[in-house]
């Protein structure tokens, strides 16, 4: 029946459909590649524009956006170290050693493929099981909510393992700073000293932007004379297919799958989106792992945990949006404006009101993968031609788009002097050990966790009962406290071995 209901669509699938599909997955791409441009940003330049168009050309290039943006933001993650997209952080732990060991080009094969599987997998699972994946996120409350982001927060300890202070700390500076702004519920501003530009709290894209892209920069300016060195480096690659076998592939399988069960349960829940899935996926990677020791390193399994599983949230956020009419991130809410316009309203009644255009976004999802694997294929030597671009060129270019990126945003000049301020806590961070990765985990899930937090407690009446009493809950907290305590166990075991030594 279903296979039945797509075929028909194919009907609708006119040629310049499918040139809509295929630019807004370059299109997307480029908006994903580029720090500080997002997939947000790009369906939300393109939508008024597609007010003009019928409903199936509309659904073409905004789908082709969606699917493009979200693998985009592996290139410059890769090759720059600069996360594209905040889904793509957790690619820059093992992409950019991969690149810097003169594997650019696998890791970018590697990347691309996951990212194609990981839509793939989610996009069948949208079109199989949406109404009742659909009826699970109902079961979360604010109680689910927080313990949810409990668990993310805690591998802020679990991914500083050879460090857990300094991880720690570095998670906590994040978590202040996301703490910065209006306070959830009561929205009173909080920690702005009197400075108007901070009562609206700080964009997550100027911190990203500010603490991978200008910190490197700074970096790069200060050790400009290994600028020789670092080319030569670059200059060895060969590149042959996606720069992987089938064989070393196969090896991931499991991980794939996991990857994509993660990422389309946590895109199913509204609200939490691509970076926490990633986050979850790779950190669940490294635990499954025989050879945990080699992740941050340059580690395959890295870079497939982490772009299979964001980019699974794509289906996954799809389902609450068509099945009940709840956008599950940003991009699936200004997707439900656009069906809001056309006058279609998502939910149950979609699938017998409007079977037509629910198998047309199948259909265009389906085709926006395959352009996306496509696309990125005959791009990878053109992304590693970047690499051997002399860094005195390529970082003022980056540079430049950087700040044409931020000021994109809201276009405010306050954003730009944060994007300076983060950047000089990024190169210090750099100086003194402290990673960048717990730090913008704490920004992106910190706000969220104390926001649901204070929700819970309003419901409780200041109980903290019904998080032990709901199973949901309750799993996430015993999962979160068990890696944490392990952790710590296996950093202070590791101290006592050293000190016996000694």
């Amino acid at each position: 029946m279903i296979v039945e209901n797509l075929i028909a669509s194919m009907a609708a699938m006119t040629p310049m459909n499918f040139l809509l599909i295929v630019l807004g997955v370059i299109i997307g791409l480029i908006f994903g590649a580029i720090p500080g441009l997002s997939t947000t940003m790009a369906v939300a330049l393109f939508l008024p524009i597609t007010f003009a168009m019928k409903m199936n050309p509309s659904l073409s290039i905004l789908m082709g956006l969606y699917i493009g943006g979200f693998s985009g933001g592996l290139i410059s993650a890769i090759l720059l170290n600069i996360p594209g997209t905040a889904a793509s952080l957790m690619t820059c732990m093992d992409g950019h050693p991969m690149a810097a060991q003169g594997k650019a080009g696998k890791a970018l094969g590697l990347g691309i493929f996951s990212s194609f599987l990981g839509g793939g997998i989610s996009i069948i699972a949208l079109i199989l099981i949406a109404p009742l994946l659909a009826k699970i996120a109902l079961q979360f409350g604010s109680f689910e909510y927080f313990s949810l982001t409990f668990f993310a927060l805690s591998i802020i300890v679990t991914m500083s393992s050879k460090d857990v202070v300094k991880g720690t700390i570095s998670g906590l500076l994040g978590i202040l700073i996301a703490m910065i702004g209006p306070a959830p519920i009561d929205t009173y501003p909080r920690f702005t000293f009197g400075v108007l530009a901070l009562e609206s709290g700080i964009n997550s894209t100027v911190v990203l932007i500010g603490i991978f892209a200008i910190a490197e920069i700074f970096v790069m300016s200060e050790n400009a004379k290994k600028e020789k060195v670092e080319e030569t480096v670059t200059q060895n690659y060969k590149i042959k297919g996606l720069g992987f076998g089938f064989t070393e592939y196969w090896k991931e399988k499991l991980n794939v799958l996991r990857s994509s069960v993660i990422g389309i349960l946590i895109g199913i829940l509204p609200g939490i989106g691509g970076a926490l899935a990633s986050i979850i996926s790779y950190n669940t990677a490294k635990k499954m792992s025989k050879t945990p020791e080699e992740f941050g390193k340059g580690c395959n399994a890295g870079v497939v945990a982490s772009e299979t599983a964001n980019n699974a949230a794509i289906g996954g956020a799809m389902i609450p949006l068509l099945a009940l009419g709840i956008p599950g991130d940003a991009v699936t809410g200004l997707l439900l404006g656009a069906f809001t316009m056309k006058g279609v309203q998502p939910g149950p009644l979609m699938f017998t009101n409007d079977l037509s255009t629910i198998n047309f976004i199948f259909l265009a999802m389906l085709i926006a993968n395959f352009i996306m694997l496509i696309a990125n294929y005959f791009s990878i030597p053109v992304f590693i031609r970047l690499l051997k671009v002399p860094k005195k060129i390529l970082f003022p270019v980056v540079g430049f788009l950087c700040v044409l990126g931020v000021y994109g945003l809201n276009s405010s000049s306050s954003d730009l002097i944060l994007m300076l301020v983060f950047g000089i806590v990024g190169f210090f961070m750099k100086k003194w050990g402290l990673k960048a990765q717990p730090f913008i985990i704490g920004i992106l899930v910190g706000y969220m966790a104390e926001q649901n937090f204070r929700k819970a407690m309003m419901y409780s009446s200041g109980s903290f009962a019904p998080f032990f009493t709901s199973y949901i809950s309750l799993a996430f907290l015993i999962v979160a406290f068990a890696s944490i305590i392990f952790t710590i166990y296996q950093a202070i075991h590791k101290k006592s071995i050293v000190i016996e030594d000694d």
